[in-house]
């Protein structure tokens, strides 16, 4: 099946991960991820059961961010979302200039 580039991040965008797939897809532990959860730089949605979190791509590329400057830079995981916030806020002034035909 081939689908267009933005077809498959559309039903990417669609899928929810629990935290089991995401730490696999992510190659971080439940502690990981747990840590970071509690200590608020990261986000989860929980789905009907309070105890059931789900997570979407961007949640996925925010924790393979995450763990990619601790490990490259050694960053203090604090660091690391500050860092990562930090890119995905020029990321979308870029994209705003670029809507708006400034760059």
């Amino acid at each position: 099946m081939n689908l267009p580039r933005q077809g498959l991040e559309v039903l990417l965008d669609e899928l929810w991960l629990d935290a089991g797939e995401l730490c696999r897809l992510a190659g971080v532990g439940q502690p990981w991820l747990h840590e970071r959860l509690a200590q608020g730089l990261f986000a989860a949605r929980t789905m009907p059961a309070p105890e059931a979190l789900r997570f979407d791509t961007a949640d996925l590329r925010r924790a393979r961010r995450l763990l990619a400057l601790e490990r490259d830079f050694d960053a203090a995981p604090e660091l690391a979302a500050l860092v990562a916030d930090l890119e995905d806020e020029v990321a979308a002034l870029r994209a705003r200039l670029r809507r708006a035909g400034l760059v």
